[in-house]
């Protein structure tokens, strides 16, 4: 009962989580690693999401394609949990994910996939540190334990959701008259996403908050909803007064995603600030001549700092009716000259260390004759 009540708690998903663990552990104490991992449709990545074990997660800030991992891929097809009861067989996979496993002393798994109404969203993980470990009746416990996570999580992200849906109804009406095309955003998310798990390794933080900045980065640009057309489609260069009505657009859309969180009842949503800053925030410059508060440095948000830079460089890259792509070594070259004088130096380099996985986006969400 007490473990019905914890969960039922407005609580974080990684406190009860904790518990869920905790939990099992009373019964079965063998089982000392509980983890998930979310899967992305659209770049085919498996991504950590939150783990909870007694040291340090062995698999921070990680993603893996999922049509390359054998084992993974079997389980998501079949939609069946898989056992693997030594880790030695593995070995020679040459596999981050199973290379870190074993160096943090895991020698057994079971990978139950998370799913709801036939959709398939990603894995939840038990470890254990002895072989052999992984046989009934445990699996029948851990079945109904990891079901009850799988909707754990899926309630966790239903709110967000709610969220997002009615933010990204308005962005669409933005983007049917922007130039900017939906590929934008879905490219400029994943890429704040790569320079997201490099500054949260550096800064110490969680993969809860690398998927809340690949969450929230799309809609950077709500309050391009309130532009008047003959600024928003204007071809050629703004004037003064037109620039003034342009750069409104970032306090219009703080207005707005308030308004939305009061409507829908969400202003208890998990990392709502962070959604906050973004829109407020993501035209900021780190030599404090951007907008709308001219913040300098650090003063700026650093899921701002992150956003500024992917949303630049894909704007750079990508065809424009006034405009040709550049190449990204072209663009790469740009951000590297405005490192430390407009850009986050930092959140630069993150993204310019990712070559190979920037063009899987690229490949992934590319524009065609529609746009």
């Amino acid at each position: 009962m007490s473990l019905l009540h914890d969960l039922q708690e407005q609580s974080p998903l990684q406190q009860k989580l904790h518990q869920l663990l905790h939990t099992l552990q009373q019964k079965h104490p063998q089982v000392q690693r509980l983890a998930v991992a979310l899967y992305d449709h659209g770049s085919d990545w498996v991504k950590t999401f939150v783990a909870v074990d007694d040291q340090a997660n062995p698999l921070p800030h990680y993603h893996a394609r999922l049509s390359e991992t054998t084992w993974l891929l079997d389980v998501a097809n079949s939609q069946t949990p898989r056992v693997i009861n030594d880790f030695s067989v593995l070995e020679h996979s040459h596999k981050r994910h199973i290379d870190a496993l074993i160096a943090a002393g895991y020698r057994s798994s079971y990978t139950v996939p998370m799913c709801v109404n036939g959709h398939f969203f990603g894995f939840i993980f038990f470890n254990a540190k002895q072989i052999d470990v992984f046989c009934q009746p445990l699996l029948s416990e851990l079945d109904m334990l990891g079901h009850l996570a799988s909707l754990m999580v899926y309630n966790e992200r239903a709110s967000v959701r709610t969220l997002l849906a009615a933010l990204k109804s308005a962005t669409h009406l933005t983007h049917a008259r922007d130039p900017e095309t939906g590929n934008h955003l879905e490219r400029m998310s994943r890429y704040s996403r790569l320079i997201a798990q490099v500054m949260a390794a550096q800064k110490g933080l969680d993969d809860n908050f690398v998927e809340h900045v690949y969450l929230f980065a799309p809609l950077h640009d709500l309050g391009k909803i309130t532009i008047p057309d003959y600024v928003l489609l204007k071809p050629g260069q703004l004037d003064p007064h037109e620039l003034t009505i342009m750069r409104r657009h970032a306090r219009a859309g703080l207005e707005l995603v308030d308004q939305l969180l009061g409507n829908f009842g969400l202003a208890a949503v998990s990392q709502v600030q962070m959604l906050r800053n973004i829109i407020l925030h993501h035209h900021e410059l780190v030599d404090g001549s951007g907008y709308p508060d001219g913040l300098v440095g650090e003063q700026i948000p650093l899921e701002s700092r992150i956003v500024t830079v992917a949303d630049v460089f894909d704007a750079l890259t990508s065809e424009r009716p006034y405009k040709q792509p550049w190449p990204n070594a072209e663009a790469f070259a740009f951000l590297e000259r405005q490192a430390g004088l407009k850009f986050d130096r930092d959140c630069v380099m993150a993204l310019l260390e990712q070559a190979e996985d920037i063009e899987h986006i690229q490949q992934c969400f590319r524009e065609n004759a529609y746009g």
